[in-house]
């Protein structure tokens, strides 16, 4: 009898219930309706700029909630992320080295064509060209929440697929900030890291099989990154690629393996705490003297057409001309149609997007407003738009 492969956590996440989908978008509808009431309004950004604790990184200052969960608590979803790549590379849907060009091709047309537009709306107008990158990254919390309430609906393949696109491109803007955002970097602290992860590396070659090493790693190699001025939750992607996989080809996997129980122990509570808070600390955008002057603004326009037109067209531009060329294939059991579902899922950039936004105009609160408006603007199209176009997709399969 064939034995099949039981669901990683993130992977039951994703083709499960829409539970924890559900308690995203809870959580997201919540914060933006926290930052709009005038009763709740100054209590919600009084949560957020609590300071809760020293100043551990010279460039962020004292320690704030909001801080914690975009610094420290994602850099725990990063990581559980990381390992489900690194599952998928070495003993998954992309073991086999044609199947990963596929998500690498798609991130770096997703990033460059978003760019390209905003240039040209925005790029001309003085001061807003360094906003170029604003649209370039998926937030991958809320475009999995969108797949986490569609379920079954759409393939397991694709799911993984705009998963590993939007680490890629995360961290294609993980490096952006770092070369273009970055005022400063450390060396030292990079130097720290990087000593960091080979000390991980080198446990792993040695085959240690406890946990505890390597998260122990893991919290100095974030300590060390998010001292070097680069963001701390590069630090989750790159600890998973040191902790150990036991290989198991086409049987359950290996209990003892670290990357299982480490795997395991974290769904629960990042996919239903981490994450949810993430999107409360995140989604609340104020709307309040909202007008249509202030939405036809080159900043505005220039962020929605990049997420909601740049990332659908490079995404699915990508998708078709490497399949034309025979450079990959699209995900297996995915129409067309389907995919198109998720190159507009793409262009959900929340987190990334608002972080680079306030990056780019650091001392401007007008525009740090308008970069908040134009990337709601964005990623609401898309969410919306990609929901429909997937639900519409799978009752026509049906």
């Amino acid at each position: 009898m064939i034995r099949r492969r039981p669901l990683s956590p993130l992977r039951a996440f994703l083709v499960g219930e829409a539970g924890g989908g559900a308690v995203l978008m809870a959580a997201a509808v919540v914060a933006m309706i926290a930052a709009n009431l005038p009763a709740t309004a100054p209590v919600y950004e009084a949560f957020l700029h609590w300071t809760t604790g020293p100043t551990i990184a010279p460039a962020l200052g004292p320690m704030t909630v909001h801080l914690w969960i975009n610094d420290a608590a994602m850099a725990l979803f990063f990581l559980l992320v990381g390992l489900e790549i690194k599952r998928e590379l070495i003993d998954g849907q992309l073991a086999n080295p044609k199947k990963r060009r596929l998500p690498v091709i798609v991130a770096a047309a997703g990033m460059a064509v978003p760019a390209l537009i905003y240039l040209a709306v925005a790029g001309g107008t003085p001061g807003l060209a360094r906003g170029w990158a604003i649209p370039a990254a998926t937030d991958i919390a809320f475009a999995v929440g969108i797949l986490a309430l569609l379920g079954s609906r759409v393939p397991p393949s694709l799911k993984i697929f705009l998963t590993a696109v939007a680490i890629v491109d995360d961290m294609g803007a993980v490096a952006i900030i770092a070369l273009a955002y970055t005022p400063a970097v450390d060396l030292g602290a990079l130097a720290a890291a990087t000593g960091t992860l080979a000390a991980m590396m080198a446990l792993n070659r040695h085959k240690v099989g406890s946990v505890w090493p390597y998260m122990l790693g893991f919290v100095v190699l974030w300590y060390c990154v998010l001292l070097s001025g680069v963001h701390a939750t590069v630090a989750g992607v790159l600890a998973a690629a040191a902790i150990p996989l036991t290989l198991s080809p086409g049987v359950p996997d290996e209990p003892d393996s670290p990357l299982h129980r480490i795997e395991h122990a974290l769904a629960g509570p990042v996919l239903y705490g981490i994450v949810p808070l993430f999107a409360f600390a995140n989604a609340g955008v104020s709307l309040r003297g909202l007008s249509l002057e202030t939405l036809s603004h080159p900043l505005v326009v220039g962020i929605a057409a990049g997420l909601f037109v740049g990332k659908q067209a490079g995404v699915l531009a990508a998708i078709w001309l490497a399949e034309r060329f025979g450079l990959a294939k699209r995900p297996g059991g995915a129409g067309w149609t389907q995919v198109y579902g998720v190159a507009l899922l793409a262009g959900i950039g929340f987190t990334m997007s608002l972080f680079i936004g306030q990056l780019a105009f650091p001392d401007n609160p007008v525009l740090a407003e308008e970069v908040k408006l134009g990337v709601l603007g964005g990623s609401i199209a898309s969410a919306v738009i990609g929901y429909c176009v997937l639900r519409l997709a799978a009752s026509k399969i049906r």
